[in-house]
């Protein structure tokens, strides 16, 4: 894969992206001088692969999953289906559905050996103040290592997509027990019986989900399993690039999902509205924040110049539930929308996935530490289909940076 000057949907990310050449040349093998590409701070807008899996299109505020709108999918499809569609092209007919049902629920279960060393990463995990997403990336590894995952290299494709399914499958399994030991509770083995969305529910609290929550979640799930190249994804193809294992390539990606500009959001939303606390404080507190330079969790995007698609399907999830929470976080909603427009004009924020992602799974019944593990899950499912894709090309993922520190070389002093 080679970083080139590609055109997006978007005349604005067109302009960023484009080629320029640096002012100072480098050397080339030949002794001569080549100009340098210069490319956006950040590589906004510019493309560095073809894909089959989808597209954000974010002037026109769409994305989707091949061939079909993701916002569609997760109000008419299953989970499982969505799965399906990303790794093997198609959404499936009842069938399909059954056997593809038959043959993930096995892969739920935790490897022997890997259950032992849960307790302990659980503990860590708490004193770390990070929850389960700090174990998950230990406990996912050593599983892959149990169930011998090897190279992509070496493997050929059915081996791949047994590897892909055992990733996503697991860690649902492995993101409930790892929160459930950090509350001093017992884990809660899987339900072969359950669908995904119903089944995590049942892992992380102990009870089986209504039917009203299990749709809420699944909805999430399936709207956030990809988006487009973020930095998770672009991450965990980078290593597929280089012939690592699936389960590596799903590791790195977790952790670039933990940072708080990335997956680790929704629950800071949500602490805004804490913080915030009640209507006739919204617009004195958005005002200071904003004046002071502070970053309002769960409003702008870096491709979006219109409303998160996401944010409005789950805008509407929150409000079948209706309650206290889902009225003031719409309160809230309108009044940092208008507030950013005023304080901040020409900027286009709006509100984002995050926000009503962190109502929606509150109302599910999910920790706020486990947000950003959900988070994990959904988007476990994209990666592993990105990983495949990436896996067919043998070109590894090398770009450069340009030196701008003191001009070499120079001698080296004595000691």
């Amino acid at each position: 894969m080679v970083i080139t000057n590609g055109a997006t949907d978007q005349d604005r990310d067109r302009a960023q992206a484009r080629i320029a050449f640096a002012a100072s040349p480098a050397v080339s093998a030949a002794g001569g001088t080549v100009p340098e590409p210069e490319v956006p701070r950040g590589l906004k807008g510019v493309v560095v692969t073809e894909t089959v899996l989808g597209d954000v299109r974010g002037q026109e505020g769409f994305y989707h999953y091949r061939q079909y709108s993701a916002v569609e999918l997760a109000e008419r499809r299953t989970l499982e289906d969505v799965w399906q569609l990303l790794l093997f092209g198609e959404l499936p007919d009842a069938a399909a559905r059954a056997r593809f049902a038959a043959r993930v629920a096995p892969l739920r279960h935790i490897p022997d050996g890997v259950a032992e060393v849960l307790p302990g990463l659980a503990q860590a995990g708490r004193r770390a103040g990070a929850g389960a997403l700090d174990g998950l990336r230990t406990a996912l590894s050593l599983a892959g290592s149990a169930r011998g995952v090897g190279p992509l290299y070496d493997a050929d494709e059915a081996t791949r997509i047994d590897d892909a399914l055992f990733a996503a499958a697991l860690t649902p399994t492995l993101a409930a027990a790892l929160h459930r030991l950090g509350q001093g509770l017992t884990p809660v083995a899987p339900r072969d019986d359950l669908p995904f969305a119903a089944n995590y529910l049942y892992m992380v609290t102990g009870t089986e989900p209504t039917p009203v929550q299990v749709r809420a979640i699944e909805r999430y799930l399936v709207c956030t399993v990809d988006h487009g190249f973020n930095a998770s994804t672009f991450t965990a193809r980078v290593i597929a690039s280089t012939g690592a294992d699936l389960v590596a390539c799903v590791v790195g990606a977790i952790g670039a999902l933990s940072g708080p500009l990335h997956g680790g959001a929704p629950s800071r939303a949500l602490d805004t509205l804490d913080a915030i606390g009640s209507p006739e404080r919204i617009d004195p507190w958005i005002r200071e924040h904003v004046l002071a330079g502070d970053r309002i969790m769960g409003f702008g995007h870096p491709v979006y110049r219109t409303e998160d698609p996401r944010s409005r399907l789950l805008r509407g999830v929150a409000q079948e539930f209706g309650g206290e929470l889902v009225s003031f976080a719409t309160q809230v909603e309108q009044r940092v929308v208008e507030l950013l427009a005023e304080l901040k004009p020409g900027r286009e924020l709006h509100t984002n996935v995050e926000f009503y992602a962190g109502v929606v799974m509150e109302l599910c019944g999910l920790a706020r530490e486990m947000f950003t593990p959900t988070f994990a899950v959904a988007r476990t499912l994209g990666w592993t289909a990105n990983i495949l894709e990436q896996a067919a090309d043998s070109k590894i993922i090398r770009p450069s940076a340009r030196y701008v520190g003191p001009p070499a070389p120079r001698p080296v002093p004595a000691p």
